[in-house]
Formats: C-alpha cells, sequence, structure tokens
C-alpha cells in the first residue's frame, strides 16, 4: 500500500475524523455499539486501500444505525 497517495490520506482524514465521532459518541453515552463502529473504522482507516476504506467504513455506518434501529 502506498501512504503517500493522496486518495489514501484524504479518505483516512475522512473516515479517521468520522470514526473518531463516532467512538466519543459512544463513549459519552455508554454504548457499545458506536463505540465499537469507531474502533472498526479506525482500523478500516489503517489498514485498506481508499476505496475498500470508503465501502468498509460506510458498511460499518449502515451496520451501526442498523441494530441501534432494532434496539440493540
Amino acid at each position: 500500500m502506498d501512504w503517500t497517495n493522496v486518495h489514501f490520506l484524504w479518505a483516512s482524514v475522512i473516515w479517521g475524523a468520522v470514526a473518531s465521532g463516532y467512538f466519543i459518541y459512544g463513549w459519552r453515552q455508554k454504548s457499545a455499539i458506536p463505540m465499537m463502529g469507531g474502533a472498526l473504522m479506525t482500523a478500516a482507516s489503517a489498514l485498506l486501500p481508499a476505496l475498500w476504506m470508503s465501502l468498509a467504513c460506510l458498511a460499518v455506518i449502515g451496520g451501526v444505525w442498523w441494530l441501534l434501529k432494532n434496539g440493540h
């Protein structure tokens, strides 16, 4: 993976910011689902290429929304 790729860097910054928001929200609300979603998105933003990172983060956002909507 090319760590100096502009697309990778921008995707990491954007998804890392969203992931930290999810993590902080879960921490303050004492809710494990958003906090774990933030941790998964942080891992994805560090390990995956830009396209797969974006798709994985969108899947995590959808999964967190679905789990919270169904009362978990």
